[in-house]
Parts: C-alpha cells; structure tokens; sequence
C-alpha cells in the first residue's frame, strides 16, 4: 500500500491503537453527530431501529450547514468546489 500511496500523492499517516486522545478532532465530530442524532430520535419519539436513519440525515444536515471555520461555506460546497448558497 505505500507504494500505492506514493503514486497517487497520498500522505499515509496512522496512530496508535487505543488512543482516541491522538485523533480528537473525528471523536468530538462523532459526539456531536450522536448527541444530535440521539435528540432527534428523543423528539420524534421513533424506536432505536431508525437509529442508522438518524445518523444520516443528521450527517446530512449538519454538512450542508455554512460554518465559519470554512469562511460561511458549508463543508458539502467546500468539497463541491461549489459557490455559497
């Protein structure tokens, strides 16, 4: 694989196993995509086999928000290369 990588100008980085402290940016995405998703189950009232649905319309929704970080684009036009709506 790092010759494939290489090739194609990926750089291959990896952590430790059991650290969750070294990649804290993704574990504070995922709370937050929990706690949003665990909410909008709360709220609906809908039993936990629509949980993997939450998930994703949550994912979704929160992608297509503009936020500040990426100057009040959204991270779903970020990747689009795609103008503010």
């Amino acid at each position: 694989m790092t010759n494939f990588f290489i090739n194609k100008g990926i750089i291959h980085q990896t952590s430790c196993v059991n650290t969750p402290q070294q990649n804290s940016i993704v574990e504070r995405k995922q709370d937050h995509l929990l706690n949003v998703a665990r909410v909008f189950m709360i709220q609906s009232h809908l039993p936990k086999i629509y949980w993997s649905y939450s998930i994703i319309h949550v994912t979704h929704i929160i992608n297509m928000l503009s936020t500040p970080i990426l100057n009040d684009f959204s991270p779903h036009n970020a990747l689009q290369n795609s103008t503010k709506f």
